[in-house]
């Protein structure tokens, strides 16, 4: 009989950098190019399919004598693979339950080292999608802050218990195109206020929140966190700055690139969005010292499910000044920026229309499992 394996297994088994399996995933050609978990081989397999003798031999060749993992969309053809290879003999099988979509929803947990005594910096990682949020907190008075809240909330709530630690206000850098924001949902639950850059009633969005302007500052006890207007992935993005320590740059400035222009303001609108994201990292983020850590809303994933600038459970972040010295983009003038903003679009993330309406409330996700299926594949918002 075959066995069964969680995401959160497998990811340990990465991360201890074990080598005596080998993982197969069975979904078609084109999923698996576009998204997989690191290390993953490709064996297509369908639902109702029989081992062929090929096949038989394509797996001992992967295998060689190791632990066979299986892994699909969400477990149905992976689980009849593993059914087949057990059938066949193959002793050391499992499938990987709930599949992608499980891998999908999986994070990481980092502490921000900084040099202020009573800040509390942590760093949520979405593993497999690269979101990355925050928690920020004074250790003095117990308040914390929650930026760019995933769907999956309680993470948010526990992390901050465990620092003792209550969530006094709920911030997002912008609407987000690529995952469904927790943000709202997260400040009812707990009765707090919600905030968003006050640009964002340009996008007509259907809820309440607390507008926060350029230069206002929130604070949880000694910590300020002050609002940078941050326009050009967005109309409303803000950066927020933490005291001297860290600038939480959301899409504005990621640790490889900027934020593209156009799921906002479409392909005939995204030269002067561009020109705004010039003028933000120009007249903004660049400006700011360059001892700072940007702590970005995303890390690149590439499509073999490796981290562009760090490792699952690694600070994705990096000094302002190393940011800045390894941006091409930087370097470039206006107009030569805009024209490589506006001509290198990559492809844009799935079903990042219905995303971007959810978060503006003017959609709704009818279930959890819609949410998963609206979010699945990794994160596009990068230029």
């Amino acid at each position: 009989m075959f066995g069964k394996i969680t995401a959160r297994e497998l990811a340990d088994k990465q991360d201890s950098g074990a080598d005596d399996y080998v993982l197969i995933d069975t979904r078609p050609e084109d999923s698996y190019g576009s998204w997989r978990v690191t290390g993953a081989e490709h064996l297509q397999f369908g639902s109702a399919e029989i081992l062929s003798n090929d096949q038989k031999e394509r797996v001992e060749q992967l295998a060689d004598g190791d632990e066979i993992l299986t892994i699909c969309g969400k477990g149905a053809t992976s689980t009849r693979l593993a059914s087949e290879l057990d059938a066949n003999g193959f002793e050391d099988t499992s499938v990987v339950t709930g599949g992608m979509r499980e891998w999908n929803e999986l994070y990481e947990t980092v502490e921000v080292e900084t040099a202020t005594d009573d800040l509390l910096l942590i760093q949520f990682q979405r593993r497999a999608k690269g979101c990355l949020s925050y928690l920020v907190g004074s250790k003095t008075t117990g308040e914390a802050v929650v930026v760019d809240s995933t769907r999956h909330t309680d993470q948010y709530i526990t992390t901050a218990a465990e620092h003792g630690m209550e969530i006094t206000h709920i911030l997002d850098t912008h609407v987000h195109a690529d995952h469904i924001s927790g943000g709202r949902d997260l400040a009812a639950r707990l009765d707090i206020p919600y905030h968003l850059g006050e640009q964002a009633t340009e996008r007509d969005p259907d809820y309440d929140f607390e507008a926060l302007k350029d230069g206002e500052t929130l604070s949880v006890g000694d910590i300020d966190i002050e609002v940078l207007a941050a326009p050009g992935h967005t109309t409303e993005m803000v950066a927020y700055r933490v005291g001297d320590e860290a600038v939480l740059t959301g899409d504005s400035l990621f640790l490889d690139s900027v934020g593209r222009t156009e799921l906002e303001f479409g392909e005939e609108g995204a030269e002067n969005g561009a020109r705004m994201q010039y003028e933000t990292l120009h007249g903004t983020l660049l400006e700011l010292p360059e001892k700072l850590t940007v702590l970005p809303g995303h890390v690149t994933v590439e499509n073999d499910g490796t981290y562009a600038n760090a490792s699952p459970g690694e600070l994705v972040g990096a000094p302002l000044e190393e940011v800045h010295s390894r941006l091409d983009l930087a370097d470039l003038d206006e107009e030569t920026f805009v024209e490589r903003m506006v001509e290198n679009v990559p492809a844009k993330p799935d079903n990042y229309e219905s995303v971007i309406g959810i978060n503006r409330g003017v959609e709704r996700v009818e279930s959890d499992r819609d949410a998963t299926m609206l979010e699945t594949g990794a994160n596009n918002c990068a230029a």
